[in-house]
């Protein structure tokens, strides 16, 4: 009896070991990464990975959130005037970084559809981002969303121009 409960608690571990490891795999399987590590594979987010980076905010926008985070590229980086990305990116000006990047994200998983119907949305640096539609652009303040709904496991992110200020 004792035997056959030791059997039967073996199998069960297999069991949840298994439908664990299959679960991570289907995780694998799908892509479903998180905002960084969807950040870091696009390869054209290569300045906005370093200022999370420096801002250590890496930890934060892989958690569970979940979070929409409105990602300029780098090219939307280097039309800043020549200096500022360098400047930000010191630990002195860390304050000003963690309060540019968290403009860029908004709590919730906010997908294109969605944003068309909003005219505003509270980001998690406290200000509000103005989102209108213009000219068939989907435009958060001045910036235009040139890829959306690119879906992680934690969130959406949606490609925008240019970097925009609080």
């Amino acid at each position: 009896m004792a035997f056959r409960r030791l059997a039967l608690a073996a199998v069960f571990a297999f069991a949840l070991v298994t439908s664990s490891a299959f679960a991570e795999d289907a995780k694998k399987a799908t892509g479903a990464k998180d905002i960084v590590d969807t950040a870091v594979a696009a390869g054209k987010f290569k300045t906005l990975v370093a200022a999370v980076t420096a801002a250590d905010l890496v930890e934060t926008l892989k958690g569970d959130g979940p979070f929409t985070v409105f990602a300029p590229t780098d090219e939307a980086f280097a039309a800043l005037p020549e200096g500022t990305v360098a400047s930000l990116l010191k630990p002195e000006n860390k304050d000003k970084l963690v309060k540019i990047l968290t403009y860029h994200v908004v709590p919730g998983k906010v997908m294109a559809k969605d944003a068309m119907k909003l005219k505003e949305a509270k980001t998690v640096e406290g200000s509000t981002i103005d989102i209108e539609v213009k000219d068939g652009n989907v435009m958060i303040d001045e910036a235009k969303v040139i890829k959306a709904d690119i879906v992680t496991s934690n969130g959406v992110i949606h490609v925008i121009d240019k970097v925009i200020m609080p």
